[in-house]
């Protein structure tokens, strides 16, 4: 089995692929206008329209509610990171810090207000760690 995305349910496709482009610096696929991929080597972020959540069931999913899930991406340099989206970020959880497991994090919220970590494993532990994974 191979983990083949994450996909975030919104009433605002538009400016959540606007926000997610300087985000993950990459250009956002659009097959419909109803929906997005933001494809990287390591994962896919599709964003549909809370429309296309008719099509899973009725309730299944609710646009802008997600209080639980963190959306996290392993960057080289997250003071940089913090720099080069510090003008566009409105929602800032928390500066760089380096956490107890060993990784620099800065914590911050999309438009939807999904929580969003950008980390780079500093401690020797936490850099041993990383470097089996692909």
């Amino acid at each position: 089995m191979n983990f083949a995305s994450v996909r975030i349910i919104t009433d605002d496709v538009d400016r959540l692929v606007e926000f997610y482009e300087k985000v993950m610096n990459v250009q956002a696929e659009r097959p419909a206008p109803v929906f997005a991929e933001l494809v990287v080597p390591s994962c896919t972020l599709a964003i549909g329209h809370s429309q296309t959540a008719q099509l899973f069931g009725a309730g299944s999913v609710v646009a802008a509610s997600n209080h639980s899930v963190i959306l996290e991406f392993r960057v080289d340099d997250v003071e940089a990171e913090y720099a080069r989206l510090n003008p566009f970020v409105d929602d800032w959880v928390q500066e760089p810090t380096t956490m107890p497991w060993g990784n620099r994090s800065v914590l911050f919220r999309d438009p939807d207000g999904n929580l969003i970590n950008l980390f780079q494993p500093v401690t020797e532990e936490a850099i041993k760690r990383f470097s089996n994974r692909n």
